[in-house]
């Protein structure tokens, strides 16, 4: 049996088309955790009623408050062998959980089933999201996605099925830190475990201005960024070899600042003249031309001019430089 964990928040202008995208699948055999995050509006009567019409459908009232506890909730109270999650607001492909099921038993454990996504907004999409869309999906495809793992969240929340026994291994819902989503892929990475390419657009992703992760600071910029300067001391940092940030913007800054508290000796390079040779927080930035005369090092590049990107990750790509873009 499958497992869907899906919080449930003050979405009942979505509710139905998201449940009647579940209920029409083409696999049958799941349980809906549906767990109510204290919503205010229609949601939970929505949710009874279709309880009512079919048993695989259990309405939990979250035992704490946010998106983190109740999907602690649901999955406290869930029987399934393999585990997904769901959200209120978005609809799935009704193939979705027969193919990411069957993709799952072909490779066995050490494996992550997942789908492409397809964002949509009845107001139009914004550039940001076309190019994540576009940006996730090719990595997707191609089942690469943890070779990019620093720069954006690289596993759909809505779009990945595990084995019950590599999710635990993971860690499950059991985390204090957001975005929630970012820190569970961050764990799945941790823990070798292996994405399957996939072709098939199988989520759609909807946008709208009043969505969770367009109000909450837990999923703004500066809560990533803590996120990704976490998982990378914790999983990638060699302190035997130089560390070198590329970059002095506002994302290197918060980068650096980052590092300085957590004790953590670095190189900090760039090519603002008007910065080389100053110091910021305590630090002496350098030429990045100086980059080649540091030896046996990892490079976090946090520049954010897409141009640069390109230049730095050519240079350091002929190099075999070590480096984690965390932009």
């Amino acid at each position: 049996m499958l497992s869907i964990i899906m919080p449930v928040k003050n979405t009942e202008l979505f509710l139905k088309s998201c449940l009647d995208s579940i209920i029409q699948q083409t696999l049958q055999t799941w349980e809906l955790m549906a767990i109510d995050d204290h919503s205010t509006d229609d949601s939970v009567n929505i949710l009874r009623s279709h309880a009512q019409h079919d048993k695989r459908i259990r309405v939990i009232a979250n035992e704490g408050h946010g998106v983190t506890a109740a999907l602690q909730t649901g999955y406290k109270y869930s029987t399934g062998e393999y585990i997904t999650r769901m959200d209120s607001d978005d609809i799935n492909e009704l193939q979705k959980y027969k193919y990411m099921l069957d993709q799952l038993v072909i490779q066995g454990p050490g494996h992550i089933a997942l789908g492409q996504v397809k964002y949509f907004c009845e107001a139009g999409l914004g550039e940001g999201f076309q190019n994540y869309e576009r940006w996730m999906n090719a990595l997707i495809s191609e089942g690469n996605c943890f070779d990019e793992v620093y720069k954006e969240c690289v596993i759909p929340s809505p779009c990945w099925m595990l084995h019950r026994v590599d999710f635990d291994r993971a860690g499950a819902f059991d985390t204090a830190l957001y975005p929630e989503d970012y820190d569970l892929c961050f764990r799945m990475y941790q823990q070798q475990l292996k994405p399957i390419a996939c072709q098939e657009i199988l989520f759609h992703w909807r946008d709208y201005p009043s969505r969770t992760t367009r109000q909450v600071a837990h999923y703004q910029g500066d809560a990533i960024l803590a996120l990704k300067c976490h998982h990378f001391l914790k999983i990638d940092f060699d302190p035997s070899r130089r560390l070198v940030l590329w970059g002095a913007g506002k994302r290197g800054k918060f980068i650096a600042k980052y590092l300085v508290a957590q004790h953590i000796p670095f190189e900090w390079v760039c090519n603002n003249e008007n910065k080389i040779n100053h110091q910021i927080y305590g630090i002496c930035l350098k030429s990045d031309n100086m980059v080649g005369d540091i030896h046996d090092k990892q490079i976090i590049v946090s520049v954010a001019n897409a141009v640069e990107q390109k230049t730095i990750q050519e240079i350091c790509t002929t190099h075999k430089w070590e480096t984690y873009f965390f932009c």
